[in-house]
């Protein structure tokens, strides 16, 4: 006989709440940041190089031309994103989230290792930058299952009350990644001499992503499976023991069909949170230097003095964001950025340092906004089941968009002959931003989507068992409430009319 599926609605009880072993947790963090970082080492050590990089690999094109031919290279292997979001995001839900980003950060080491291989243009021809556009789509493919695999690592590693927290030592781990790359770049250009640094010492930086691939392997090889994906395959083995036919594998048109709100959330994150990432962070070096004529040494400094200022501001926003929710950073951050967008720039581009620091610092605030929450958002937003293949898929079709920003910025201040154009381009970005903000839910101290809660320790389980069944009565009262009114009105209608009763 078989066995009858158990009530969807039996009472929590203690025993459902998940316990996270805090050093389990800690190791997540790690390896999961460490990947990231490594991510955006590349991304920190091609914005700053772009300039070498143009000479290297396009040295017959004019100073603007070899540029935007640069930050092109940098954006082109997005498009390639999708398809490793695809890919990987399959595998995350079938095999596990740990297994996929051990093959993630392989794939992603080794591309950038082999960039510091490359010949130049002068040594091999035109064959130098179709094997950098090769290395480059190699690193955008692993980097299609890379950010969001990690994010729902950590996110499902997390108790609830603190996964703002947690996820924010992700992008953390990004923040520093990059300013490990920017700080490599400037110390060999100053200890090796611009000569030296533009005929090979550029390739160092890329080298040192090797070993730093190799740690991170190590770290994500020794975890555990995450113990919501763990709970969803047990579920999964319990349903087949026990004879319970399974609902068919949902396809990408049913996941879109019935998460649609979902998928336009992460797109309008995602838009504004990488698209700020991308014009600061990798767009700037080059602006202040090629379009402002500021000291390339100067101007790279002071990125990373803001860099160091942001490390501090990304954990704690991720802690109020525990106490207070993600959407007030995400409505606050946008319609800062709406605002002190252009005055930012203004400021950028009044050749007084003290002024051009103020600039760059009040847009580094306002991205810490949306990187201090953004990890700990979008895992929150898809059940278990189906919860890396739409989060990869819809996150990296929207870095389609922001992975542009540093070419088309470029190219629209090159058109225009207007210095402003990036400052019109985040308050596009940030009426995107402002939107999502508005329509989203908060997903602050909740379970994840489909998942039980999950709890640092058993008294925190206690707290949380205690304010669930405090939240069932007080909808209860609710509902009552409004079964006592509806009865109201219609008694009201009754006595209105002649037949009824």
């Amino acid at each position: 006989m078989k066995k009858t599926r158990k009530s969807k609605n039996k009472p929590l009880n203690i025993n459902d709440i998940t316990i996270i072993d805090d050093s389990k947790l800690k190791k997540a963090i790690t390896a999961a940041a460490l990947g990231n970082a490594m991510e955006w080492f590349d991304f920190g050590v091609y914005g700053f190089l772009a300039y070498v990089l143009g000479q290297v690999f396009f040295p017959d094109a004019s100073p603007s031309v070899q540029m935007v031919a640069a930050l092109a290279t940098f954006s082109v292997p997005f498009l390639v994103r999708p398809l490793g979001g695809l890919v990987f995001g399959i595998l995350g839900d079938k095999f596990g989230r740990q297994k996929v980003l051990s093959i993630t950060i392989i794939i992603m080491s080794l591309s950038t290792f082999c960039i510091g291989l490359i010949p130049s243009y002068a040594s091999i021809g035109i064959a130098a930058p179709i094997l950098l556009l090769l290395a480059k789509f190699a690193q955008g493919f692993s980097i299609g299952g890379e950010y969001s695999g990690a994010a729902i690592f950590v996110a499902e590693y997390s108790p609830d009350r603190k996964r703002g927290f947690m996820g924010s030592w992700l992008d953390f781990g990004s923040i520093a990644g990059f300013l490990v790359g920017a700080g490599l770049v400037v110390l060999l250009s100053s200890i090796l001499g611009k000569v030296a640094f533009h005929d090979w010492g550029w390739r160092i930086p890329f080298l040192f992503a090797l070993p730093l691939g190799l740690i991170g392997l190590y770290l994500r090889h020794a975890l555990d499976e995450t113990p919501a994906f763990q709970q969803h395959t047990d579920l999964m083995d319990q349903n087949v023991r026990d004879h319970i036919t399974n609902q068919p594998k949902m396809t990408f048109k049913q996941i879109f069909i019935k998460y649609w709100k979902s998928l336009l959330v992460c797109v309008g994150l995602v838009i504004v949170t990488n698209v700020t990432y991308y014009m600061l962070l990798t767009y700037m070096p080059s602006y202040l230097s090629h379009n402002l004529n500021y000291d390339t040494d100067h101007g790279v400094l002071i990125i990373i003095a803001i860099m160091i200022g942001m490390l501090f501001v990304q954990p704690l926003i991720g802690f109020i964001s525990d106490k207070i929710g993600r959407r007030p950073f995400i409505i606050g951050g946008s319609l800062g950025l709406l605002i002190l967008a252009y005055p930012s720039f203004v400021m950028i581009n009044s050749d007084i340092i003290g002024l051009i620091f103020l600039g760059l610092l009040i847009l580094a605030v306002l991205l810490n906004c949306f990187t201090g929450v953004m990890a700990s958002i979008l895992p929150a937003i898809f059940p278990t089941s189906i919860r890396y293949s739409a989060l990869a898929i819809s996150f990296n079709i929207s870095v389609l968009v922001a992975g542009a920003t540093p070419t088309v910025a470029a190219w629209l201040v090159e058109e225009s002959n207007n210095l402003y154009m990036p400052a019109y381009y985040l308050m596009v970005v940030a009426l995107v931003g402002l939107l999502t903000g508005i329509k989203m839910k908060e997903t602050a101290n909740r379970p994840l989507r489909g998942a039980t809660p999950a709890a640092s320790d058993r008294s925190e389980a206690k707290e949380i068992l205690s304010d669930h069944f405090d939240s069932i009565e007080q909808r209860v009262e609710d509902i009552e409430q409004q079964i006592e009114t509806l009865q109201q009105q219609r008694q009201n209608l009754v006595d209105q009319h002649p037949k009824l009763d």
